[in-house]
């Protein structure tokens, strides 16, 4: 269990590799829980004294701002239709949402969807698919990711303190409100999408700039 995994190596810098890489490939593969490894880290960080909740908000905030860089470079290498799994229904509906938003809100489209896992990986994969403007891309990435880090721990540190003499206990307590609050603001995201859905044939011009 990644709870358990994380006690066994709280006294070794391991785990803060650990942190960066799954964040880091969570911005372009989303089974990879970078949510969760976060929360759980800082809980534990909280309740033993190890990992240092500090180290564990940079690194999960460049991890994030990485990931989603490399996700924009896949947008911009390969597009979002070359594979088959690009062009099923729930992948062609994610896509059309994410141009949709980055034509109207490029901004707040950029640093919401950074909660929304699988959100994340179709705004940033089209950003790049349609060319957005790079020198407006990354610096939005590192602020979606510093924002997104210190949600994640403070989520993390709040559970911990809640139940300090159990580690576990706290890191899966800090997981559930994470996950609850995430799915709020995917509902609230969508409820605002549907209600000012464009028609499919809107054409969608390149935001440069």
């Amino acid at each position: 269990m990644l709870s358990d995994f994380l006690l066994t190596t709280v006294n070794s810098p391991w785990v803060y590799l650990v942190v960066f890489v799954i964040v880091v490939v969570d911005g372009f593969f989303p089974p990879v829980p970078s949510e969760s490894i976060v929360v759980v880290a800082a809980a534990i960080g909280v309740s033993t004294g190890a990992p240092n909740p500090i180290v564990i908000v940079v690194l999960a905030a460049l991890g994030a701002a990485v990931g989603d860089n490399i996700a924009y470079w896949l947008g911009r290498t390969i597009g979002t239709e070359r594979f088959c799994w690009m062009r099923h229904r729930r992948a062609l509906t994610a896509f059309a949402w994410a141009r949709r938003g980055l034509h109207r809100r490029a901004t707040t489209m950029l640093l919401i969807a950074r909660y929304i896992p699988i959100g994340r990986i179709a705004v940033n994969m089209t950003a790049g698919a349609i060319r957005f403007s790079y020198r407006r891309f990354w610096p939005l990435t590192v602020l979606a990711g510093g924002c997104w880090a210190i949600y994640s721990v403070l989520i993390g540190m709040l559970a911990g303190h809640w139940v300090r003499d159990q580690p576990v206990l706290g890191a899966a307590l800090g997981v559930g409100i994470a996950l609850a609050v995430g799915v709020i603001i995917d509902r609230i995201s969508a409820a605002g999408t549907s209600a000012r859905q464009a028609p499919d044939g809107d054409p969608f011009p390149n935001p440069q700039g």
